[in-house]
């Protein structure tokens, strides 16, 4: 691919987290949350070495580890993050910016990423193709940054959803059933990871994609093995999806609560549910939450632009006056009830954010801050934590190389101060990352 020289010098000058380490690492002493939801195990050394995690033992039973030695006394030893819903180069500052797509700007973004310790994300929608170069150099081990997966362009339909600022090449709006097919014919021919469509009507002020429309792009995107995700809001609109075989509802159901016949529907289907309620509280968090803009944890990732805007008294007022604010409160209320029902049920709770989407979803922090609110919604910290580790690598497809701390793995690793099992905003304490056993220096350091 043709590299911008920002982008080729970076490349050269960082570390690239593709790049086999052959020194052994050991952390010693250190508690271990594995990522399957199990309970954590104490006083532990996890050695690592060529990227991956070669033995997972007591501390009495190594005597004297070889090669560098880490303290983890104190510390909990986690796999690192993984965002199935994001998105890339969007943001400029404190606005959405149709021209920002570029490619030191995507690098940019993925670097943040991982300097947050989330080590893969799927860029789910509005895309250029120069993304997949991008993956490609990743893939070869020549650039840096969170792995990338990506959805592609995305399908929605003309004057319809997304209302974010994006140009021509990014997004596809197929009139019919066979332009969308074509549209998906394409996105194939670049090996997209996924598909993406978005069902909703904007709260009434757009045109909705048609059952005719993502029924065609689900079906044309099983002939290529490739898995749909859809933007969705109804509960009509989920069963709709579910029936037609989508893989992943990338939102919360956030007009009803989930019902049985959902429930059975995304048990039979093995669907995914991203809860994301990263996007309806970001429309007031900040409002809510004021002490955040003092904290290095997200001063770190915003842009200043972005904290002065959001320290204004005018942000303030304008979040205070505009009547969608109820309702956005109202939807973050359902996305929290819905969350709740759907790990009760045993459904495929994944995780993702839709972080870089809007100026308030910060890309890095936003994931974090998710795991919280996710926390608080009443699921348990390791509740939490499995779903943004093993259950994403698992909807990723890849579950069998990360995603969990286990022997064969990939080094793909959070050291973090305290216990997140007990306190799930330990995870933000970020003391040392390594990705495929690559130090990353965190953002806050």
């Amino acid at each position: 691919m043709s590299f911008s020289r920002f982008a080729l010098l970076a490349a050269f000058s960082l570390p690239v987290s593709g790049q086999a380490v052959t020194s052994t690492v050991t952390i010693t002493h250190v508690r271990v949350i594995d990522g399957t939801g199990h309970a954590p195990l104490a006083d532990r050394d996890v050695s690592f070495a060529q990227g991956r995690i070669v033995s997972i033992q007591p501390a009495s039973a190594v005597k004297s580890p070889s090669g560098k030695v880490v303290d983890g006394t104190g510390k909990t030893l986690m796999p690192a993050l993984i965002n199935a819903h994001g998105h890339l180069a969007l943001v400029n500052g404190a606005k959405n910016d149709g021209d920002y797509y570029t490619e030191p700007h995507v690098m940019d973004e993925l670097r943040q990423y991982e300097r947050y310790g989330v080590l893969h994300m799927l860029s789910l929608g509005l895309n250029r193709d120069l993304l997949y170069g991008i993956r490609a150099e990743q893939r070869a081990g020549k650039v840096d940054g969170a792995e990338v997966f990506t959805a592609d362009r995305g399908i929605g339909v003309p004057d319809g959803m997304p209302p974010i600022a994006h140009e021509g090449d990014q997004l596809y709006q197929p009139k019919t059933a066979g332009e969308a097919r074509e549209y998906v014919r394409a996105a194939a021919g670049r090996h997209a990871d996924f598909v993406k469509v978005w069902v909703d009507d904007g709260y009434g002020t757009k045109p909705k994609m048609t059952p005719e429309i993502y029924g065609a792009v689900i079906d044309e995107a099983h002939k290529h093995h490739i898995k749909v995700a859809a933007h969705v809001f109804a509960l009509a609109d989920a069963k709709h999806l579910v029936a037609d075989g989508v893989d992943v509802l990338a939102h919360s159901v956030r007009d009803a609560p989930i019902d049985n016949e959902l429930i059975a529907a995304m048990k039979a289907h093995g669907t995914y549910y991203l809860p994301t309620l990263t996007v309806d509280s970001s429309f007031f968090w900040f409002v809510d939450h004021p002490e955040v803009l003092q904290e290095p944890f997200f001063t770190h990732a915003a842009n200043p632009d972005l904290i002065a805007m959001l320290g204004s008294d005018a942000y303030r007022q304008k979040v205070k006056n505009d009547p969608q604010t109820a309702q956005h409160r109202k939807d973050f209320a359902m996305a929290v009830r819905n969350l709740r029902i759907a790990e009760d049920a045993g459904l495929k709770v994944g995780f993702g954010t839709d972080s870089g989407a809007m100026p308030t979803r910060v890309p890095g922090w936003a994931e974090h801050n998710e795991l919280a609110m996710m926390v608080t919604a009443g699921l348990t910290p390791l509740q939490v934590i499995h779903c943004a580790t093993e259950v994403d690598a698992q909807l990723l497809g890849i579950a069998a190389t990360t995603g969990t701390i286990e022997t064969g793995k990939y080094a793909d690793l959070l050291l973090v101060e305290g216990d997140p099992s007990k306190n799930i905003l330990d995870t933000q304490k970020i003391a040392s990352i390594w990705h495929r056993g690559h130090p990353v220096e965190p953002a806050t350091k």
